[in-house]
């Protein structure tokens, strides 16, 4: 059985009961970046989140612990509800994180696309090397969706990928002509990671009725950044960090370049934000259009 519709079925058991401190964390950690609960705000007493979530009241401690860690709560005890800390929602704090510092795509991206798909209409549109962490960052969409937390009512996703013939310059052996598999390697990376994400996405139009699009094309070029356009109201933005590695493969030393894309850190622009935020969401788009409607190709997510 999908793994979604694992969580989906257990979550729907005994109205919830079965709900552990993180998805308590996870959901409230939520509302606080879409402006459910803002700045100020007064959490509700843990007794009533308990029978909200139909878990202990230890449990809710737990999850109140961990966002107070990631300091999005303060006065966080057993007596007077916690209050929701300055700087922790998503107009105060930026989407990267309550101190508006970049993070980790693995850290910053998967709430913003959450956030994103809270929106009846969700659009996100990214270039990057393979979408890997496109396809991790959606699941909490996912998971939320099946838990009937979100149901937009449309979901538009475009992404921009290496075209499979041009000569990457990475991840790319250290010696050109130097035989080896990484043009292989990444490919594959390419076509698997594509298809997943497609598919998930694709399945809620059976699962939940959503009108759903994904659509792929190929840059003739190695994109030195990446790049997430959310509802046409953000940007995520990341370099691609090169750097030297070394592995055995096959038993013989390969030498190569190549960047962890799941670990470039990830600034954040909103519209609305000031002038300079505006300006760069506004040009990203004008970007990534000019890209998707020139020079780009169809993209067949096979061999």
């Amino acid at each position: 059985m999908d793994p979604e519709h694992v969580v989906a079925s257990e979550r729907k058991t005994a109205h919830r009961s079965q709900a552990s401190h993180r998805e308590v964390a996870d959901e409230l950690r939520q509302r606080i970046r879409a402006g459910v609960l803002r700045p100020g705000d007064r959490m509700p007493t843990q007794a009533k989140l308990a029978d909200e979530f139909g878990v202990e009241r230890g449990a809710v401690r737990q999850a109140l612990r961990i966002l107070q860690a990631e300091h999005l709560l303060t006065n966080v005890t057993k007596g007077s509800p916690a209050t929701v800390a300055a700087g922790s929602s998503r107009s105060d704090a930026g989407p990267a994180g309550s101190t508006g510092l970049p993070q980790p795509t693995t850290a910053a991206l998967a709430p913003r696309i959450a956030a994103a798909f809270a929106a009846p209409q969700v659009e996100i549109d990214a270039l990057c090397l393979t979408s890997v962490s496109l396809t991790l960052a959606v699941g909490e969409a996912l998971r939320q969706i099946h838990a009937g937390r979100l149901k937009p009512a449309k979901v538009d996703v475009r992404v921009l990928l290496p075209a499979r013939d041009i000569e990457l310059a990475f991840p790319a052996p250290v010696d050109r002509a130097a035989p080896g598999g990484l043009h292989g390697r990444w490919l594959a990376q390419r076509n698997a990671q594509g298809q997943v994400l497609r598919h998930n996405l694709l399945s809620l139009r059976a699962t939940h009725g959503i009108d759903v699009h994904v659509t792929f094309r190929a840059l003739p070029f190695t994109p030195p950044v990446k790049l997430y356009l959310l509802n046409g109201s953000e940007a995520l933005f990341a370099y691609y960090t090169v750097r030297r590695r070394e592995e055995e493969v096959d038993h013989e030393q390969l030498r190569y370049y190549d960047t962890q894309g799941t670990r470039a850190m990830l600034f954040a622009f909103q519209e609305g934000a000031g002038p300079r935020d505006t300006a760069f969401v506004q040009q990203s788009h004008g970007w990534f259009n000019a890209l998707w409607e020139t020079i780009s190709s169809e993209l067949v997510l096979t061999g």
